[in-house]
Parts: C-alpha cells; structure tokens; sequence
C-alpha cells in the first residue's frame, strides 16, 4: 500500500482553519540553509537543488525494494508519496521587516525507512546527472518538534500575521509560551501555479507551559 501523507498524517498535515496543539514526533529530512529574501533567486535554486534529491531517493528505494523482492520473496516495501517543501525561518534582527534579514532551514521530509546511505547514493546520482555547487550544502537529519501549536493558513505569505494572531491567543489562552523564535511553514500549494490569494500553507511554532 502506497503511504500517502495527506492521508495517512491527517493530524500533522492538518487543513484546519483554526489554531490547534499537537505533538510532532522526531523527523527526517534533507535540508539546506540560507538567509536573505525568498524572492531572490538563491532561495529557487535551493528549492530545486533539494527537489533534485527527493526525487531520486524516492526512485532508489523502489529500485532496491525490487532487488529485495527478487531474493527475498517475502520481502515487501511501501511506496510512498514525496512530502511537500517545509521551511524554518527566523529573522536576524527581531523586529525588523526587511526580508533580506531572513534566515531560513528548506526541507522536504522522508519516510522513516528512508536512510542516510540512501540520500549518500542519491547525491551521488544527482551530481553525474546534474552537477550543482549547492549539492554539497544539502544535509541530512532528524529534528524533533514536539509539543507545538499549527494552523492552515490560506492566502499570501505577506498575510501570515493575521494567522499568528490566533495561534498566539490559543497559547495565551492556554498558558503555552512559544519556546523558542523559529517558525515552519509547510507548503501545500505550489506558488508558481497558484494565485497568492489561494496558497495554502501550514503555519506552526513551538511552545511550552510557563
């Protein structure tokens, strides 16, 4: 059975459009990080270098789900659908506007079976294919969540704050503080085929009790 995460992580990839608390558990990821705006070409580089890897991965897996198989009759393996651009961002001035003070982590998550060997051999593929200078800034990792407060937010990335507003009461309301000054933002629409007034995007930060 294919793992599709919109059907399967319903809680994590939830499109509620009000703010609630759950718990993210440890991830993978392939990342890369960068600073400055994400109107620049830099950061659409990124995006495409860290798609060019997700890809292959995907495609090597299957590869050696199917070498398995012929050894091992018994052996089975789960497709799976490639999750979505996530991004951590955090400003390097606290209250500055300017989004060339930006610092940003993109990421695309993996599968649990997924390993780092498998992301090593992909690397390797992508470099003969399609050599790339930004192939060596692409890492592999876990990062842990935990407890944290999400919400869909739909429309512009200029209009998050009116999302965080909500979030931030719930927080209030519920005696959280956010625990620390980053934020992820998990891509559900494709900004270069989707008008801006209708780009859903998930909005989510860390918290703990006072």
């Amino acid at each position: 059975m294919k793992h599709e995460w919109r059907k399967h992580e319903k809680e994590l990839y939830s499109t509620k459009k009000k703010p609630t608390i759950l718990t993210v558990p440890k991830q993978k990821y392939i990342m890369i990080k960068g600073k400055g705006n994400p109107n620049n070409e830099d950061f659409s580089r990124k995006i495409g270098v860290l798609m060019s890897i997700a890809y292959p991965i995907k495609m090597n897996y299957k590869r050696f789900c199917k070498n398995n198989l012929e050894i091992d009759e018994e052996f089975h393996c789960t497709d799976y659908t490639v999750y979505p651009l996530e991004g951590l961002w955090t400003k390097e001035k606290e209250n500055s506007n300017n989004k060339d003070d930006f610092i940003y982590t993109i990421m695309v998550r993996q599968p649990d079976f997924i390993s780092e060997e498998m992301f090593d051999e992909a690397i390797k593929t992508v470099k003969k294919k399609k050599p790339d200078d930004l192939l060596e800034e692409v890492s592999f990792g876990e990062i842990e969540d935990g407890l944290c407060v999400q919400m869909l937010h739909i429309g512009s990335y200029d209009s998050e704050d009116n999302t965080f507003k909500l979030m931030d009461e719930l927080v209030k309301e519920g005696g959280y503080i956010r625990s620390d000054s980053y934020h992820r933002e998990i891509y559900l629409s494709d900004a270069r085929r989707v008008e801006s007034n209708k780009l859903k995007t998930i909005l989510r930060y860390k918290i703990k009790k006072k």
